[in-house]
């Protein structure tokens, strides 16, 4: 009776696939989402054979599209279950106004622009994955097309670092300085209320330059990226910091003398220069908020995730 009811049940879902072809449209569909960045990175960092009608790059993305259509039609089941699962939590998002559909859609619209003109796309993948406290509300708090954010990085260039001369390959780096030294020298911390994690945007944390270390990051990278700078948040355990993009080590060298003798000479006097270095050789400067000098002491040398805003 067991087996005759094992075999029923198997007939019967041998039919509903075959009446239901939802199941393949769908899985279709997720694997052109999949495909995409990966033919994106695979065409990226593969030899270009330069065949006749870009065949070679034609056939990797079929290779590419079968191959994982391939392993999704093995793990239907599982694909299926978890397509569903996706889409209530995003019906639940969109519901909400959380994270739902709308924010999935410019997150990958986003991704595809941003590999294309990359020339090592797998890092925005990496970057999108790793784990980052509150994403998209910090995204939105960085203002930098705002003018008042725009107004007062304009302020503290004019009131800083002037009279430098001779660096105009540092030039936007040495601006962003400027901006680093008028925010950090009057940064008041105030903490969020007791049990919720409140998120400032720029504009808010002007009026008065205080906040905690997430306001504190973003209107740092707010100010600097309406200059042109180029920044990034980390995020380490329970704590949240900016980072200037200064080149290679190379600049690194460069701009440690300008620190050193010509900007902050009396506070980073006897005092290292404390950067991280990405797997690119890219070098990023430590701008945290208990920092004197661009190049300060890590709070935390941990890093959970790294969101850049560039």
């Amino acid at each position: 009776m067991m087996e005759f009811g094992n075999l029923s049940f198997q007939k019967l879902e041998e039919k509903f696939r075959i009446k239901s072809p939802w199941d393949l449209i769908i899985i279709f569909v997720l694997n052109i989402l999949i495909t995409i960045p990966i033919f994106i990175i695979a065409h990226q960092n593969l030899i270009t054979l330069e065949w006749a009608y870009h065949v070679d790059r034609i056939l990797l993305f079929l290779a590419i599209l079968l191959g994982i259509q391939y392993l999704l039609q093995l793990m239907r089941k599982v694909t299926l279950i978890s397509i569903i699962l996706y889409l209530i939590m995003l019906v639940y998002g969109s519901l909400s106004d959380k994270y739902g559909f709308k924010s999935v859609f410019e997150d990958y619209r986003s991704m595809m622009y941003t590999m294309n003109d990359n020339p090592y796309p797998q890092d925005i993948i990496i970057s999108k994955l790793m784990p980052f406290p509150n994403k998209s509300k910090i995204l939105d708090a960085v203002e930098y097309q705002n003018p008042k954010v725009r107004d007062f990085a304009f302020m503290a260039i004019n009131k800083h670092f002037k009279k430098i001369k001779g660096y105009n390959d540092y030039f936007t780096i040495i601006q962003s300085f400027a901006i680093f030294k008028e925010i950090n020298g009057s940064w008041n911390y105030v903490s969020d209320p007791k049990g919720h994690d409140y998120i400032a945007k720029a504009t808010e944390s002007l009026k008065y330059l205080s906040g905690d270390c997430d306001d504190h990051s973003i209107l740092m990278a707010a100010c600097i990226k309406s200059i042109g700078g180029t920044t990034r948040l980390i995020h380490t355990k329970g704590h949240i910091y900016p980072e200037i993009y200064i080149g290679n080590k190379i600049d690194l060298e460069h701009i440690n003398y300008l620190i050193k003798k010509e900007l902050f000479p009396q506070e980073s006097k006897n005092k290292s220069i404390h950067c991280h270095i990405d797997e690119r050789g890219n070098v990023w400067l430590n701008l945290d908020y208990t920092a004197k000098y661009p190049g300060g002491p890590f709070m935390n040398e941990e890093i959970l995730g790294a969101l850049t805003l560039d």
